[in-house]
């Protein structure tokens, strides 16, 4: 056990339970890395299902537990994983200056999308993160990860796939690095449950309780992102594959994707 305490105002307890805790996380990183991966964080995450709305549609997902089964496959097997070692390579390439690497992982994301309606997801949204961070919260320069970013983001107009963006930008910002694997594939999970809330239905109690069964498995696949490396991309989520692409021709839907 920890205590923390602050004079005069709050005294927290946190209990360490074997769950790897990150150091060297500051306030203004903390705080920096909850807007940018905030529901209210302008990259339009609330329209995209990740191909679930079809998959309510067929009947492959009928109820909660069901939710839960899906999305752990997702980040297990799917986006999930691929996405957490991209923001790493990303990461990394960024805290050592390499600009060309930076440049090929962008690329390369955006070519591993198997369907139109999932690099609509990853582009928009990732495009959309990148110029609100350009706008709003650009890195003040003097360290090598925020001067590659203030240059890429200034000398390019193309599309930037999310885990890429979202990569650079939590570099740029001096976020840690399992700090910014987790909290990206917790609001992966978290705007999906939030499709399901809208689509199966399930309720908002439901909702929390799926997210609470998810989070050994982000732990998990933040985990394995962090030690994988580009030869090991790849995805075996065909079920969700399939969905995303008969998702484009779904006669009435909500979601783009």
């Amino acid at each position: 056990m920890a205590t923390a305490k602050r004079t005069g105002t709050i005294t927290a307890t946190i209990m360490v339970t074997g769950i790897p805790m990150t150091e060297g996380l500051s306030l203004a990183a903390l705080y920096r890395l909850q807007t940018f991966l905030s529901p209210s964080f302008p990259v339009g995450a609330f329209s995209y299902s990740h191909g679930l709305e079809q998959a309510v549609d067929r009947g492959d997902v009928r109820n909660a537990a069901e939710v839960t089964r899906w999305l752990q496959d997702v980040l297990r097997f799917g986006a999930g994983r691929s996405d957490a070692i991209l923001l790493k390579e990303t990461y990394r390439a960024a805290i050592s200056g390499d600009t060309e690497t930076v440049s090929e992982l962008r690329a390369l994301a955006l070519a591993l999308q198997p369907s139109k309606e999932r690099r609509l997801e990853t582009s928009a949204q990732g495009t959309a993160f990148v110029r609100a961070i350009a706008a709003s919260w650009l890195p003040a320069g003097g360290t090598t990860a925020a001067d590659l970013f203030r240059g890429l983001v200034s000398d390019s107009d193309g599309d930037w796939p999310y885990p890429v963006g979202a990569g650079l930008a939590c570099a740029a910002h001096g976020i840690p690095e399992d700090a910014a694997l987790t909290a990206y594939l917790h609001a992966f999970a978290a705007n999906i449950v939030s499709a399901a809330i809208r689509t199966v239905p399930i309720g908002q109690s439901d909702g929390q309780t799926a997210l609470a069964g998810l989070e050994p498995v982000i732990f998990e696949v933040a985990e394995t992102g962090a030690a994988a490396g580009l030869d090991d991309l790849g995805t075996s989520t065909f079920l969700a594959d399939i969905a995303s692409m008969a998702h484009e021709t779904q006669y009435s839907r909500l979601f783009r994707s």
